[in-house]
């Protein structure tokens, strides 16, 4: 395994699993088990510029946690899956945050919320979102103004665990916002099904994409770097379980991917020399006990990552394998940046060119940045004689 990425992990691995844990052994013991927990709430009227009766840190300074309320202000509980005795504490926590404005309209925050088990700290996200379509529960609460806009809470893990989540948990809001609208009556089964199947749909996938294809998880990481496509095949069609293999793997190549931290046209000039160069999709079938890969490629530097994601279910953490894969990420990111910088030297250095020849052959993952580069620096003549001269020297290599 590569040193860079072995310190990387070791650090990562320290830090997130030390902040999941929180306090000492002896507290840790007391904590119960992790919380996978929500809320929904009904927003009606402006927000507060104070409310009163809570302390700094968001909890009730009353003993008795009652609906945050004011004259322009109020918050009424839809739906949890809460201890009756926590869900107060936390719907202050969410009053103190909306008096400050510190919500912004499909957009969710993070943060870290203490509930009324002594030094039990639990990440929270939380987000405002409004709906055209008002259900009949908040139509019938008698306002001259009847509330459009709710409050739904997640809890799970850390602050900074699911920070890493922050973004597909928005993406989530937006399918509840459509399962909102679609409902005629009462918050229905969908509904209360979709908030209670948050923490599976949204944080387990990548540790159940890992779990599934173990060592073969190189091939999707291939995959994923290199913008190949991958087509799933069930044949029987018997895998109709609590999740579609298919999204998990659309949401693992999604994130695995370079796409947002490399430049956009790149990407898309990428995806077309990949199709145009393979003309074969990588197909994963998925009918058998176990699946099986076809067209699938890899290189040194995925199977070094697969190592490590295996290592990470040993934890079995499903925040930690978000982590991994950023990791994963930004070292490409790295080695790709390294590249260009070695190239650029090359132009009018001959040692530059067998530096980058070097890079290219000890990085683990020289056939995929050759292809980046190569998009990248097909208008500039230099560069890319630079980089036709790096082609002919691996292909010797791998002869």
């Amino acid at each position: 395994m590569l040193p860079s990425l072995q310190e990387s992990l070791d650090g990562d691995d320290k830090e997130l699993e030390s902040s999941e844990e929180g306090g000492s052994a002896e507290e840790r013991r007391l904590e119960p088990p992790p919380s996978r927990h929500y809320c929904l709430y009904s927003y009606r009227g402006s927000r507060l510029t104070q409310h009163r009766g809570e302390s700094d840190d968001g909890r009730s300074s009353s003993t008795n946690a009652e609906t945050p309320s004011g004259d322009d202000f109020s918050l009424s509980l839809l739906d949890t899956n809460l201890p009756s005795e926590v869900e107060p504490e936390l719907r202050s926590f969410i009053a103190k945050r909306l008096s400050k404005g510190a919500f912004f309209e499909g957009l969710g925050n993070v943060a870290s919320v203490e509930l009324r088990i002594p030094g039990y700290r639990v990440g929270c996200y939380y987000c405002l979102f409004q709906q055209d379509k008002l259900l009949p529960e908040t139509a019938a609460m008698g306002s001259e103004h009847n509330p459009s806009e709710y409050v739904v809470c997640f809890l799970g893990g850390s602050e900074k665990g699911l920070e890493l989540f922050r973004l597909e948990l928005d993406k989530y809001i937006q399918g509840l916002k459509n399962n909102m609208n679609c409902e005629e009556s009462s918050l229905g089964n969908d509904v209360k099904s979709y908030l209670n199947s948050w923490y599976e749909d949204v944080v387990c996938p990548i540790q159940r994409v890992v779990l599934l294809f173990q060592e073969k998880l190189t091939f999707l990481l291939h995959a994923a770097l290199s913008y190949t496509p991958v087509e799933l095949k069930e044949s029987d069609e018997k895998t109709k379980r609590d999740i579609n293999r298919t999204c998990v793997c659309d949401r693992f190549l999604s994130v695995a991917s370079l796409q947002g931290l490399i430049h956009e046209g790149t990407m898309n000039s990428l995806c077309m020399a990949m199709t145009e160069e393979q003309h074969k999709s990588v197909i994963v079938d998925c009918s058998g006990p176990q699946p099986q890969f076809y067209n699938a490629g890899s290189n040194r530097f995925c199977e070094d990552w697969m190592q490590a994601f295996l290592h990470g279910a040993e934890a079995g953490n499903p925040f930690l394998f978000r982590q991994i894969l950023e990791n994963f990420k930004l070292k490409a990111i790295q080695d790709t940046n390294n590249l260009k910088r070695f190239i650029r030297q090359a132009e009018m250095n001959h040692y530059a060119l067998f530096k980058c020849y070097l890079f290219l052959k000890n990085c683990g993952s020289g056939d995929i940045l050759l292809k980046i580069v190569k998009v990248e620096h097909e208008e500039m003549p230099e560069a890319k004689s630079v980089v036709a001269v790096l082609e002919e020297f691996m292909r010797e290599a791998l002869d």
